[in-house]
């Protein structure tokens, strides 16, 4: 296997404000190639100053919908991110891997909830 590869959210997103979904998804676009040349990946939070959980729903959660835990877990590390942001990106991971195991039973319930909001109205 060659070097590692690094990924800076800050130069992907241009900014040091990833909330934004689209941004998230561009960088899925780097993990996801990465991953799938069984490539190790260091993804850094360096000037990071404004994370979302949709912005890192669409970059990291969505990997497990194509990747095994085992998989992401030997080939992505992730550096310069603040306590605050690994606490939430925790809670991310441990939600997509929940909804993962049966998407399907989650998908009934949350339509489910949106059809009791709608008789609310």
């Amino acid at each position: 296997m060659s070097e590692n590869i690094q990924i800076s959210l800050f130069e992907v997103v241009g900014s040091p404000f990833c909330v934004a979904t689209d941004d998230g998804q561009e960088v899925h676009k780097h993990l996801d190639a990465a991953l799938r040349a069984n490539q190790e990946v260091v993804l850094s939070f360096h000037n990071v100053t404004a994370l979302t959980t949709p912005f890192l729903t669409a970059a990291i959660g969505e990997l497990y919908g194509t990747f095994s835990e085992e998989e992401i877990r030997s080939l992505l590390k992730v550096e310069d991110i603040a306590t605050d942001d690994l606490a939430l990106l925790e809670s991310v991971v441990r939600d997509v891997k929940l909804y993962f195991k049966d998407p399907q039973r989650f998908n009934q319930i949350f339509q489910e909830v949106l059809e009791d909001d709608d008789d609310e109205i």
